[in-house]
């Protein structure tokens, strides 16, 4: 990162966020709810036309939520059944299914989209917020801290040329695997070592493919592959390339047809559409640090997962989510600016953990030699046998976070912190999300005393009691724990027995001042 000089700044924001994808929408629209004026600036005025993304998980939904855009998602999102490993002729080695109802976060467990209509929507609904802003067709050229420590950002014009140079307090680089953010910072990528080239198909057809309405993976070391349907009339297929082949060997639907076969056979040629055809790199790598002073990494500027599991956009969005709500308590004054070091501390490993899950299907599916084929005949078909596996490939849920200065595991809170609380519906109708708003909460099993309420009160809270035959309660007592403290990313950062102690811990701790977020509403 150089020492910015010469130009002046043409205007000052709170935050510029660099690079207008799902990730840094998402972060701007959460910094716009709670008040923050932020800035995206963005390469392109609009939004990448091709698929990409095609898989969120319910608590993924449960932030789009927050973003006020459930209901919306819901509409263009297909609900998936759960995974089915397959050998070449699609003879199911495994299967697990999952249920489409919601999950205790609220929503399906496993939902399938059309990424540029998510990205469309997400940027609509940006523009609601007056303290979001987007500007397009822009090249950030530079980011630099001057000897003041103020920090500058200069980019160009794409149309026009003009130069403007920026002052921000925060930058976020939501720009993607080649971020020029994380180069100006000095960070770099460490290879997870997992490097392989696929074939991405998307295809469009109104024809009945007859095929199990879930993800089927393809456990075949000569051609690996994935099969899922994303929508009314999309399908998307993404296969392992081989040395010497690339895209261009598969430009044409008659080319396609052989690896298609297994799930189109019966389907005419004039019935399929091909949409897309394209040649990714599938890659595992994170960044050495996501963080230098006011400057952060977000989403794969930061990290890169393989798409095995589908949590790719997810984890941008879990970045946003994390970060958000503590810069904007430092901005408002409600959090001290110590706050900032948990973003890396509990994303990081989360993110690593993630990974790891995506690179461990990739292996089982596309291990060669006598080995990998003798693992995925004997084992694969028994995994659902293995005690705890079947919950751990169904159950969307995923790892707590580590323990940082707004996650406090103890003994006696082990088992809930770190961990998203649920989200039910509340005898009044409202899931627990919305009864809580926007800031931090405290559930409990019993009843307040004036004093107690006061003191939640004075933690910026709000209380939810809740009743014994409840969902929460049952959440509560199996955590075995009364009293949950709620972070406004809905994540438990203390439990205990004891709402009192838990409150002047809170407290004691100087994390909070008086948490007053603006409602997180339209403008």
């Amino acid at each position: 990162m150089t020492e910015a000089v010469g130009e002046g700044p043409d205007e000052h924001v709170p935050v510029v966020v660099v690079g207008g994808g799902p990730t840094g929408v998402t972060a701007a629209t959460l910094l716009a709810q709670y008040g923050v004026d932020t800035l995206v600036l963005d390469r392109w005025s609009q939004v990448y036309p091709q698929p990409r993304a095609v898989h969120l998980d319910d608590e993924i939904c449960r932030i789009l939520a927050r973003l006020g855009v459930a209901e919306e998602f819901a509409r263009i999102s297909r609900p998936a059944r759960g995974l089915r490993l397959v050998d070449r002729n699609l003879a199911v080695l495994a299967e697990f299914r999952r249920d489409t109802a919601v999950t205790r976060s609220g929503y399906p467990a496993a939902n399938m989209f059309d990424q540029p209509e998510l990205e469309n929507l997400l940027r609509r609904n940006l523009t609601r917020f007056r303290r979001a802003r987007f500007r397009g067709d822009v090249e950030v050229l530079d980011i630099a801290v001057d000897a003041a420590g103020v920090t500058r950002v200069a980019f160009s014009d794409r149309l026009s040329g003009r130069r403007s140079v920026i002052t921000a307090d925060y930058v976020l680089g939501c720009d993607g695997a080649n971020s020029m953010v994380r180069n100006a910072i000095g960070a770099t990528m460490r290879n997870l070592k997992f490097d392989q080239r696929w074939l991405v198909v998307d295809v469009a057809t109104t024809a009945d493919l007859q095929q199990w309405e879930g993800v089927h993976q393809i456990c075949d070391p000569r051609r690996a592959g994935t099969y899922m349907r994303i929508g009314d009339t999309r399908y998307r297929w993404e296969f392992a390339l081989s040395a010497g082949e690339s895209a261009d060997d598969f430009a044409t639907l008659s080319a396609l047809l052989p690896l298609l076969a297994p799930w189109t056979r019966h389907v005419a040629e004039a019935d399929l559409q091909l949409v897309r055809v394209a040649e990714y790199t599938f890659r595992a790598q994170i960044a050495d640090h996501w963080r230098s002073g006011s400057i952060f990494l977000l989403g794969d500027a930061a990290h890169l997962t393989p798409p095995f599991i589908g949590q790719g956009m997810g984890a941008g969005l879990r970045d946003a989510m994390n970060l958000a709500w503590k810069l904007a308590g430092v901005h408002h004054g409600s959090l001290p600016p110590t706050v900032l070091d948990s973003y890396e501390q509990e994303r990081k490993p989360h993110a690593r953990h993630m990974i790891s899950l995506a690179l461990n299907m990739g292996r089982a599916m596309t291990a060669g030699g006598q080995l990998g084929a003798a693992v995925r005949r004997l084992i694969v078909p028994r995994l659902h046998l293995i005690p705890g596996m079947r919950g751990k490939v169904i159950d969307s849920e995923t790892p707590a976070l580590k323990a940082s200065s707004l996650v406090r595991r103890t003994p006696a809170s082990r088992r809930v912190a770190g961990r998203l609380c649920p989200n039910p519906v509340l005898a009044d109708g409202r899931r627990l999300d919305e009864a809580l708003g926007s800031g931090f909460g405290v559930v409990t099993t019993g009843a307040l005393t004036p004093a107690q309420q006061a003191l939640v009160e004075r933690c910026g809270a709000r209380a939810l009691c809740v009743a014994p035959a409840t969902e929460l309660a049952s959440w509560l007592r199996r955590g075995r724990v009364t009293t949950a403290m709620i972070r406004p990313d809905r994540t438990v950062m203390s439990a205990g027995r004891d709402v009192d102690a838990l409150c002047r811990q809170f407290l004691s701790g100087n994390l909070v001042g008086v948490w007053n977020p603006v409602a997180a509403t339209p403008d």
